[in-house]
């Protein structure tokens, strides 16, 4: 019998009476996994092997276990300690106790419980003494946290109250995963026997095989498209800058040009330039980040008739209605340099003339780049996030064009019932947010803010005719196209791993 190489290696290492994981035959006999696994499916069609498939639970350690299989248990570090300061004879104080054994503030209280939940000794007002009997090698928790960090184990192997302990102590996991067993039958017992050749066949068609036209000749193995194979997680774009193409391609086809700018960046520009007054509740430091060193822009790197603009629609208004601010305006507060909470920075230098020049109407412009603010997290808020920033620089235009502006976007990903809401920004008026409603949950998220550029704003950067502007939120786009319901499984410390490896972008 002739049968491909992978195939007779997995035949010839089987057992007939020890079932064999197809692991195990893997590392017998030097060949990936997947492959095995193909051989293994390709036998039991020929009657030769009997492949058995279970589903089995492992325990692993999780980040903490890991922590403390490396350094020591709490309850074991404060036994230590006290009984370095002779707890054994009389008791000591427990703060003695604690700071002798370095014990971090998080895990003083779980030292406490297990301490005195495995009779380590005894903790009464305020005093520890400890059992000089005990042994902490032979503490079965720490066995199995040893045995478990050396491989993987099946929880059946320890006492089933030591893996309860550890479960609730979140010290370890437990992995569901199938296990495949491979046993030889009579038919591969006797095809042994009788004798079993490799096959010369052919697993990849190459160019010279093409060529020279050996291909016709050759005997190609046989592949088994149903089996499963191991599973691989090759690179990819992450699902968020996928979304933040698909933005870009979409403001492309619809006419608009890319901007960028400074991450870090004069007050002037984030705030100042868009008659926001330097009193206003966000620009202090609880809202923003503002950096050390260095502290300000240079007076001489900001245009002083810019400055001088500015100023005057802080403190007169523009027009012969303009009002103002009535209120200090201090060029030094505006020197000083932040993270910028939102990137229409960018708009204001470009609409400024200071990126590419003095722009003529009309103008498409857009950014799809990171803002920063001091936020509290949640499902819908981070520290650092994507604004979709866009302006549009034409004559005569009014919120109907905004609004359709907004209705073309959104129809591109599949979004048809974005709703308004009036709302009031110092720099826009008329203004309104924009909210969606959540394609799981139901609930109606807010996922832009717009209007029409002021003419305090528009006339110190000496631009005559009417801007529209927005502000969209590319994490809460993501999460509407896509169901997923909080963004820091997107991105941000406690990102879904799985689910960054198994999402496709809806457009």
């Amino acid at each position: 019998m002739k049968l491909p190489e992978t195939q007779v290696a997995v035949l010839e290492t089987a057992s007939a009476d020890d079932p064999k994981t197809v692991e195990s035959i893997a590392e017998e006999t030097d060949e990936p996994v997947a492959s095995v696994a193909g051989a293994a499916f390709a036998l039991e069609e020929e009657g030769l092997v009997a492949v058995e498939e279970v589903e089995e639970t492992e325990l692993e350690l999780t980040d903490e276990g890991e922590t403390y299989e490396y350094e020591a248990l709490p309850e074991h570090a404060l036994w230590v300690g006290a009984l370095s300061l002779s707890a054994d004879e009389e008791p000591v104080e427990i703060g003695q106790a604690i700071g002798t054994s370095n014990l971090a503030d998080d895990r003083v209280d779980v030292a406490l419980a297990n301490f005195a939940r495995k009779g380590m000794g005894a903790i009464d007002e305020g005093k520890v003494i400890v059992d000089p009997e005990f042994v902490p090698d032979d503490d079965p928790e720490k066995a199995a946290l040893s045995a478990i960090a050396d491989g993987a184990v099946d929880p059946a192997d320890y006492d089933e109250s030591v893996v309860d302990q550890l479960l609730s102590r979140n010290l370890v996991s437990e992995r569901e995963l199938t296990v495949r067993r491979v046993t030889l039958t009579d038919e591969g017992v006797t095809a042994l026997m009788e004798g079993v050749e490799v096959a010369e066949t052919v697993g990849q068609i190459t160019s010279e095989l093409i060529t020279t036209g050996e291909w016709q000749e050759v005997e190609f193995a046989e592949y088994n498209v149903e089996a499963e194979a191991e599973e691989t997680y090759g690179g990819k774009h992450h699902p968020l800058r996928q979304m933040a193409d698909r933005v870009s391609e979409v403001l492309v086809g619809m006419g608009f040009q890319e901007m960028d700018g400074p991450h870090v960046d004069a007050d002037f520009y984030i705030n100042d330039c868009l008659f926001m007054p330097q009193d206003h509740p966000a620009r202090n430091h609880w809202d923003r980040f503002a950096l050390e060193e260095p502290a300000a822009m240079d007076a001489a790197d900001l245009p002083a008739d810019l400055v001088d603009a500015v100023e005057r629609a802080h403190r007169e208004g523009v027009g012969p209605d303009g009002e103002g601010y009535h209120s200090p305006w201090n060029e030094d507060f505006a020197r000083a340099l932040a993270l910028r909470g939102h990137t229409t920075n960018l708009s204001v230098r470009h609409l400024a003339g200071l990126a590419e020049g003095d722009l003529e109407p009309p103008q498409r412009y857009f950014s799809v780049e990171k803002a920063y603010r001091n936020d509290t997290l949640d499902a819908t808020h981070l520290l650092e996030f994507f604004q979709i920033e866009g302006w549009v620089m034409a004559e005569d235009l009014s919120v109907r064009d905004l609004m359709g502006t907004f209705t073309e976007f959104y129809e591109q990903f599949g979004i048809t019932d974005v709703e308004f809401k009036p709302h009031y920004n110092p720099y826009t008026e008329p203004s309104f947010e924009l909210f969606g409603r959540h394609p799981e949950t139901d609930e109606l998220i807010e996922i832009g803010n717009s209007g029409i550029f002021r003419p305090e704003m528009l006339e110190p950067l000496d631009v005559e005719a009417d801007v529209m502007a927005w502000g969209l939120a590319l994490e809460r786009l993501f999460m509407l196209a896509t169901g997923a319901e909080d963004i820091r499984d997107v991105h941000g410390t406690l990102v879904d791993l799985d689910f960054l490896r198994t999402e496709e972008v809806v457009y």
